[in-house]
């Protein structure tokens, strides 16, 4: 596998900046728009569209891949966990793609025998792909990441999902009140970046695998911190409120937490 990663990654990167070339455009022209579970939870003809793009591109290269994506079934047996399993989010912060045409990405994971190997978030907005795994580092484009400073809560900015922050979930508005600030931008892919590039020290919120996915392996690989709140691992196909940060505001955000209890 680790032998035809360089191949991967040439072609997803192709994948994705035809995926681009699609949702950008569309930017111009009139959504198909619906909702899902509720009001607030939306997708368009565009996510379907990219998300069938992806997959399609994927069995033609990896027939025997198990696929995982946002609109579509997200059922897997023991064996398919086993396989090439890729992760798409064709669209991450689709009420931002709608509403702002700004701040929203496209993702693409790939875990094998249940660990990461590569993860890619598109900034589409900003034409960055940060990408890569445990064998290479991470990428913004050709540029590679340092791993960011390990700030504490009280040094860094923390980006919390608008629900967790609102409800005050596990004390997380004293955690806002002990950063530098708080920030919330709708798209779990844009807040991952933040952290990967050290503008955030945190972020925290309730996601599901294909928001969270490629996030998390770049993230390892750069050294940092993604656990539950109540610094617990995650099971790559659960739905939870996941946690990336650094070693010291992960302590931080532990500590208030834990005074909950």
């Amino acid at each position: 596998m680790l032998e035809s990663l360089e191949i991967i990654d040439q072609q997803v990167k192709k994948w994705m900046q035809e995926a681009r070339i699609k949702i950008v455009s569309s930017l111009d022209s009139s959504l198909d728009v619906t909702t899902k579970s509720g009001p607030n939870d939306l997708v368009t003809n565009i996510d379907r569209e990219v998300e069938e793009f992806y997959k399609t591109k994927i069995l033609e290269f990896y027939p025997k891949s198990g696929i995982i994506g946002e609109e579509s079934s997200h059922e897997l047996d023991e064996p398919q966990r086993k396989k090439l399993l890729w992760v798409i989010d064709p669209i991450d912060g689709t009420m931002n793609f709608v509403k702002q045409k700004d701040h929203f990405a496209s993702m693409i994971a790939i875990y094998q025998n249940g660990v990461g190997v590569r993860g890619y978030i598109y900034d589409l907005m900003q034409n960055k792909l940060y990408w890569g795994g445990p064998n290479i580092g991470v990428f913004c484009n050709n540029e590679r990441l340092d791993p960011p400073c390990n700030q504490s809560l009280d040094k860094g900015l923390i980006g919390i999902g608008a629900p967790l922050l609102i409800g005050n979930y596990h004390n997380l508005q004293k955690a806002a009140l002990e950063s530098s600030g708080t920030r919330i931008y709708g798209c779990s892919g844009i807040q991952f970046i933040h952290v990967l590039n050290g503008q955030c020290a945190a972020y925290i919120s309730y996601l599901r695998p294909w928001d969270y996915a490629a996030g998390k392996v770049l993230a390892e690989t750069l050294g940092l911190v993604v656990k539950t709140i109540d610094g617990n691992p995650i099971d790559m196909l659960s739905s939870s409120d996941v946690l990336v940060a650094t070693k010291n505001a992960q302590k931080d955000i532990t500590r208030i937490v834990q005074s909950t209890y």
